[in-house]
């Protein structure tokens, strides 16, 4: 079923009651507080998750609310030097312990990491931006409220697996592709940064993307020859590939528009996930 919301609803379920703790809750018992446990949407719906994974089938997880130690796990300089920073905080929030979260797909992990900001920090989101008119910097503020969820609407090739099929238009070729996962993407900052150290230019984010994203090529799964016809592949098979991933691939639409200061223009832009995202302007 097709399905884009107009606002995003990653808080609009009432808070479920908090975890048991096995030990006194010091935090209820002696200050009359618990810390919130929202209920928050998967844009997967859970369809592509194994039962083994714990999310299969889905549609909601249990995360609780940002305390002081979550940002403890985002100032950590080890977790940050290991690019597991995301994973950690999200692991630290869910309820459900059990999950895997480099198993999650990037959306799905968006979608979460979403929900933690606008219960930790508030929804309002204050960026700087170059204006695609005029290319002037300036400082802009959203509502992460108001960004829509964009829900699967993929059938995968194997009910409860990662998988899905695409015609390649040039070379007709058929191909099996994913949705990348938390693990995909920490091994690919992994690899840039390496890469950095060794003074090497970062000149295959395309062809580095796909070769995690696509699986099988007409039933061939060897990892050599998926990367060999990935490098020699058509440029317009390459680019309705990528164009099909990222119309289909489901999370948050982390899309906007601005009215630029300096030219009146009102434009569309992409808000970046940078360090102001979990760290906003004090009040």
């Amino acid at each position: 079923m097709s399905e884009k919301r107009e606002g995003n609803e990653i808080f609009s379920a009432s808070a479920a009651s908090q975890a048991g703790f096995t030990a006194v809750n010091v935090m209820k018992e002696d200050f009359g507080f618990e810390t919130p446990v929202d209920l928050v949407p998967l844009p997967s719906r859970g369809a592509i998750y194994s039962v083994e994974s714990g999310l299969a089938g889905k549609e909601t997880l249990e995360v609780r609310s940002m305390t002081a130690k979550e940002e403890d796990i985002l100032t950590s300089r080890a977790l940050i030097k290991k690019g597991t920073v995301i994973t950690e905080l999200i692991k630290s929030c869910l309820t459900d312990k059990s999950i895997d979260v480099d198993d999650m797909i990037s959306g799905d992990r968006n979608a979460v990491m979403t929900a933690l900001r606008i219960t930790g920090y508030g929804a309002d989101y204050s960026v700087e931006l170059d204006c695609p008119a005029c290319d002037e910097r300036q400082k802009q503020s959203f509502s992460l409220s108001d960004l829509p969820m964009k829900y699967l609407e993929l059938v995968p090739v194997t009910e409860g697996a990662n998988l899905f099929e695409f015609e390649l238009p040039v070379s007709k070729k058929r191909v099996h592709f994913k949705f990348l996962t938390g693990k995909d993407e920490n091994e690919m900052n992994l690899v840039q940064e390496r890469q950095k150290k060794q003074g090497q230019k970062i000149d295959s984010l395309v062809t580095s993307r796909l070769g995690y994203s696509i699986i099988a090529i007409e039933g061939l799964t060897d990892r050599n020859k998926i990367g060999h016809f990935i490098r020699n592949m058509p440029a317009r098979d390459s680019l309705v590939l990528r164009k099909h991933m990222d119309k289909n691939e489901p999370g948050v639409d982390m899309k906007s528009w601005m009215t630029c200061m300096h030219c009146d223009e009102h434009s569309e832009v992409r808000l970046p996930l940078g360090a102001s995202f979990f760290w906003p302007d004090a009040e």
